[in-house]
């Protein structure tokens, strides 16, 4: 049996306290069970705006390094969330999602491709475009635990980037998150639902709670969920590791009972 596990925490500006704290939490995972372990959004390092660059790092660097040194004792695949890398001669940094082999080995590095600009008069107002540089490759990497697709919070808006991911294989869809309150609350139970059922993947979707270092109030909320749209698992309040079993057979009866992915006739 595989288990994955979702963690949800509350990152601040203290790069090395996140990481102290998520690699407890990893472990945690680990001893109830867990052989893949996806982390939040920005799970190392949340700062005020302006600040991004200062801490931003190269990919390998200290924190990828930490990071594979985990996996590779700990014997899982890690998808440690994103963490903000550094891009060469430019002051905007991106947003990047990475997958780790229980060698510890880099097998996947995805940087997020859709940027969150948006206002919403009285409630949440950001510019994600002003210090982050898109990227522009989708990344599904094949693992010997199914292939897993990666995703970084507002891409789940985005249902095409999902299906270009099933069609280059996914069956696993990590989508680490730090959801605002007011689009959380209103939007990230049916989002994540709704890639799950619409490419028939199991989703893992941890997220952010609590206020983040900008002051914007994070929904948690973190899920699992199957390729039948069922939530196996779900977080509440504050911190939390969620765990559930990943049955790629479950997923194969699925899309063979319902074989929408086999009639789709628009898109590209």
């Amino acid at each position: 049996m595989l288990y994955a596990a979702a963690i949800q925490m509350s990152s601040g500006s203290d790069k090395r306290a996140n990481l102290d704290r998520a690699e407890e939490l990893i472990r945690a995972a680990v001893k109830q069970g867990a052989r893949l372990v996806v982390l939040p959004e920005v799970f190392s390092w949340r700062g005020p705006r302006g600040t991004e660059a200062e801490f931003a790092e190269s990919i390998p660097g200290p924190t990828s390094e930490r990071l594979g040194a985990i996996a590779r004792e700990l014997g899982i695949h890690l998808q440690p969330g994103s963490i903000t890398e550094a891009a060469a001669g430019e002051r905007r940094c991106y947003n990047t999602a990475l997958l780790f082999t229980p060698s510890g080995e880099i097998a996947g590095l995805y940087r997020k491709i859709h940027l969150f600009d948006v206002e919403i008069p009285g409630q949440v107002t950001a510019k994600e475009s002003e210090a982050r540089r898109p990227g522009q490759e989708t990344v599904v990497v094949p693992t010997a635990i199914g292939a897993i697709g990666l995703s970084v919070c507002y891409d789940l808006r985005f249902p095409e980037l999902y299906r270009r991911l099933v069609r280059a294989g996914a069956e696993i869809l990590c989508i680490p998150s730090a959801f605002t309150f007011p689009t959380g609350a209103a939007h990230w139970e049916p989002l994540v639902r709704a890639r799950a059922i619409e490419n028939q993947c199991y989703v893992i979707a941890p997220d952010q709670y609590g206020t983040s270092p900008n002051g914007h109030r994070d929904y948690g909320g973190s899920m699992i969920v199957d390729p039948w749209g069922a939530v196996v698992a779900r977080a509440s309040e504050g911190e939390a590791i969620i765990l559930a079993e990943i049955r790629l057979d479950y997923l194969r009866k699925v899309r063979k009972e319902l074989p929408c992915l086999t009639h789709v006739r628009l898109g590209s």
